[in-house]
């Protein structure tokens, strides 16, 4: 397998403001490309505001590993990445921008391969290169690893705190910071088992920080602020390298990605799938084979993002919870409660713990 180009020790320099702002809704692979392309900018040269992956790269990030992918798919990435609006205070009011202004799926001819590059909006500039102050490093290796965006995202949150030793933040800001609307978790259990706590644990063992937190204000018995307990994680594994992330998520051949989701599964070899491959086949079964490749591929991030890593990581334990709520379904719709979408509801079950 051809090995990826991408350098090692990837360095992520993020503006306090940009880092501030809503994540705009996105999805864990937009937030892990957006992490990618702050680690190969240079912070302090506006010319490298352009950033070209080549297009084997493109899928590992994105965890995309079809044959024949579909032009309307590239398609659909750019006009999501396009629409990611930036809002910062000025002149009394505020100014929005896209963040990014360009995108571009091509070749450079017939006999090359495709590549995907992506250039930053003038306006976003400042956010993105000679920052001054106001500022925060880390090493891309922590984004790359973690399994949610509730995840990737908390780590940034208490990152940016991290010289300082604790943050202070409403549980409102907190939401707003992670992408999550005010009105989902309305009560703090809920929240803690399914947001604070899974991070905790996530980047504990992923991460080079580590964090506690506690009530800090009240208003009456709900809880308004929290106070977080940012320390360096110790413990913590040995980092992955971005060539080592996109190596790991490639496909076994090199010109050629084989999909295999639709053989017959006395033909798999499986000495020849990736994992990520092998995992999809695997769940698969948990659902009788009734979903399509993509839409595997879709409850595959709700999982990510929904239950505790150590659930999601271990094949068996993954694959029962998914069992568990396809047979939800299976009930539901036997009693005629699915007027729409069986996927649709197993998406519902599955995004509601």
């Amino acid at each position: 397998m051809a090995k990826s180009l991408l350098r090692k020790n990837h360095i992520i320099t993020k503006s306090n403001a940009l880092n501030e702002m809503r994540s705009n809704n996105m999805s864990l692979q937009e937030l892990r490309l957006l992490s990618i392309y702050m680690s190969k900018i240079n912070p302090k040269d506006k010319s490298t505001s352009k950033v070209r992956f080549p297009v084997a790269d493109f899928h590992a990030i994105m965890d995309v590993q079809m044959k024949n992918v579909r032009s309307s798919y590239y398609v659909d990435i750019a006009e999501k990445l396009l629409h990611k609006i930036i809002k910062i205070p000025y002149g009394g009011g505020f100014k929005a921008f896209t963040l990014f202004k360009r995108v571009i799926f091509a070749r450079e001819n017939e006999y090359s391969p495709y590549y995907f590059q992506i250039e930053a909006h003038e306006d976003a500039l400042p956010l993105l290169f000679d920052l001054r102050n106001n500022y925060f490093k880390y090493e891309l290796w922590n984004a790359l690893r973690l399994k949610g965006k509730n995840q990737l995202r908390m780590y940034e949150v208490l990152k940016q705190y991290e010289k300082m030793g604790y943050r202070i933040i409403s549980v409102r800001d907190l939401k707003e910071q992670l992408g999550i609307k005010e009105s989902e978790y309305p009560n703090f259990k809920n929240f803690k088992q399914a947001v604070l706590e899974p991070c905790r644990e996530a980047l504990s063992e992923l991460t080079d920080i580590s964090y506690t937190y506690a009530p800090h204000t009240k208003n009456g018995r709900k809880i308004h602020e929290l106070k977080f307990i940012i320390t360096k994680n110790k413990d913590y594994k040995d980092p992955l390298a971005l060539n080592e992330f996109i190596d790991m998520k490639k496909a076994a051949v090199d010109i050629e990605i084989i999909d295999y989701w639709d053989m017959d599964e006395d033909d798999v070899d499986p000495d020849v799938l990736s994992r990520y491959d092998a995992r999809l086949l695997f769940f698969r079964g948990a659902v009788n084979g009734e979903f399509s490749k993509e839409q595997m591929i879709s409850l595959c991030d709700l999982l990510s993002e929904n239950i505790p890593s150590n659930v999601f990581l271990d094949d068996r334990r993954c694959y029962d919870y998914l069992r568990r709520k396809y047979n939800e379904v299976n009930v539901k719709d036997s009693q005629g409660e699915i007027r729409y979408s069986r996927y649709g509801y197993l998406k519902s079950l599955i995004g509601t713990k």
